[in-house]
């Protein structure tokens, strides 16, 4: 029997739960985005909005990491070397302790060859690395043992997978990317698939005609963008494409494919937007020019930008921890969690014992600082929604 995929309802006209704006509202209400416009600053605290919360990694002979974060739960955090070691460690996520090493990388064809992100089932038990290289999703339990592995659905390839529910992932198909200005191929690249065998169980179809890829190509050298296609938004999902000026809320259970948020000038084809933290009221989000220069190594310009949906208006959001006596900013767009966690940083222990030794923390997060040393594992700084 043929599996059956269903393809997501685009609503174009219910903008229900977008910003908190009422059912009747229509198209016309849609928040839009200047990409042009020279917004003003302003200026937060963090913890007035988010809550924060720090982990110290416990530190042993058997675990020492560069804090390569790939996935936060309720009660593990997993961590990755910025190398290719094929280690993943696994620490407690209330105390930090050190549980477990597990490592299986290699040729097999249980073992990953390269490790792209990890999904963290703990209900089930289990955890799934993507290894976007040989395009296939390996499952194993938080114990380390092979449970089972399937393809990239064929002709995808994955990067952004995140947990969607008991049965699902939700991924998105940067196929595309390669095809640049060309006509899209497919019905779909944002869909669910099935954590048993990888199947597609249900296209989530945005709409666009012309492929607009991220990436700038000067003869055998090509610069790539990263541009964040899958948002988690507090239960629902922000989704968007770089081929789309239009980025989408997508209501589980529901399945509604809502417009959040427009891009303008529409005709902008060299201005990517990226969505960051959505607290409700405030939206952050970043702007990355697509341009780059080779001979300088250096390119696609971002600016940080954040939207109050309360007053309607667009700024610049400088950020601060009150945490440290200096100025010191938290980014709410690079590392975001999941639905419980906003964002998160790793703060380096050789940074936190000078700022410790130049008395630039407090509280709670100064005694912290004070039983690290400069070999010491990073210290996990999570940003939390309100509860």
């Amino acid at each position: 029997m043929k599996k059956r995929i269903t393809i997501g309802t685009l609503t174009l006209l219910s903008l229900m739960g977008m910003f908190g704006c009422k059912q009747q509202e229509t198209v016309e209400a849609l928040p839009t985005l200047d990409v042009k416009a020279d917004y003003p600053e302003k200026e937060w605290v963090v913890q007035d909005f988010l809550d924060v919360e720090y982990i110290p990694l416990e530190t042993n002979d058997e675990f020492i990491t560069q804090g390569s974060v790939k996935a936060i739960g309720k009660r593990f955090v997993l961590v990755t070397n910025l190398l290719n070691d094929g280690n993943i460690f696994v620490f407690d996520r209330k105390t930090g302790k050190a549980v477990r090493k597990i490592n299986r990388k290699g040729q097999g064809a249980e073992e990953y060859a390269f490790i792209n992100g990890i999904i963290l089932d703990e209900e089930k038990d289990e955890m799934f690395v993507n290894s976007a290289s040989n395009k296939k999703i390996f499952v194993y339990d938080l114990q380390g043992n092979f449970k089972r592995s399937f393809q990239h659905a064929e002709g995808a390839q994955y990067l952004d997978v995140f947990d969607y529910d008991a049965d699902n992932l939700i991924c998105y198909d940067m196929s595309a990317s390669y095809k640049d200005g060309q006509k899209r191929d497919k019905e779909f690249y944002h869909a669910l698939i099935s954590k048993q065998d990888g199947s597609v169980t249900r296209a989530i179809p945005l709409p666009f005609d012309i492929i607009k890829a991220p990436f700038v190509q000067k003869g055998d050298m090509v610069a790539v963008a990263s541009v964040r296609s899958i948002t988690p938004d507090q239960g629902n999902w922000l989704l968007a494409d770089t081929s789309s000026d239009t980025v989408y809320r997508y209501i589980p259970g529901k399945d509604k494919l809502i417009p959040f948020i427009v891009k303008k000038p529409a005709e902008n084809p060299d201005m990517f937007l990226t969505m960051g933290v959505n607290t409700g009221r405030y939206c952050f989000m970043q702007t990355i020019g697509k341009e780059f220069n080779f001979e300088k190594g250096r390119g696609f310009p971002t600016t940080d930008l954040m939207y109050d949906s309360r007053e309607k208006v667009v700024f610049k959001p400088i950020v601060l921890n009150a945490d440290y006596t200096t100025r010191k900013r938290v980014d709410l767009i690079s590392r975001l969690g999941n639905e419980e966690v906003a964002a998160y940083e790793i703060l380096s222990a050789d940074r936190l014992v000078e700022a410790y030794g130049k008395g630039e923390l407090k509280g709670g997060f100064k005694e912290i600082a004070a039983g690290l040393d400069e070999e010491s594992n990073p210290v996990l700084m999570l940003v939390k929604h309100k509860r």
